[in-house]
């Protein structure tokens, strides 16, 4: 869904900024091959756990919990159904080699 850099980013303009985004969330558009269901359905997962607390919800809580993934990969996929840019699709390999990289700094620390 998002990336894991730091950039300030608004959803409406009533909406709060949001200055750290998840870094298990990765950006899926715009990449050869195209995202697909399996990891629209793992970043819906690793939204719906991060806003809800639960990593595994309880018996009484599971039904919402897992209502709430289907509806996020839904609109996900439909989201990145519907956007266009007229940018080169980026290449997985280099991506994951640029976040390794990141990685390596931040923990070189």
């Amino acid at each position: 869904m998002f990336g894991s850099d730091s950039t300030s980013m608004t959803a409406h303009s009533s909406s709060p900024t949001i200055n750290n985004m998840c870094r298990n969330i990765r950006t899926l558009y715009n990449f050869d091959p195209p995202a697909s269901e399996e990891e629209v359905d793992a970043a819906a997962l690793q939204y719906v756990r991060k806003i809800s607390g639960f990593t595994k919800p309880s018996q009484a809580n599971s039904e919402a919990f897992d209502d709430a993934v289907a509806a996020v990969a839904e609109v996900s996929s439909r989201l990145l159904d519907r956007l266009v840019t007229s940018a080169p699709p980026k290449d997985r390999e280099v991506e994951a080699a640029k976040r390794r990289a990141k990685a390596e700094q931040r923990f070189a620390a």
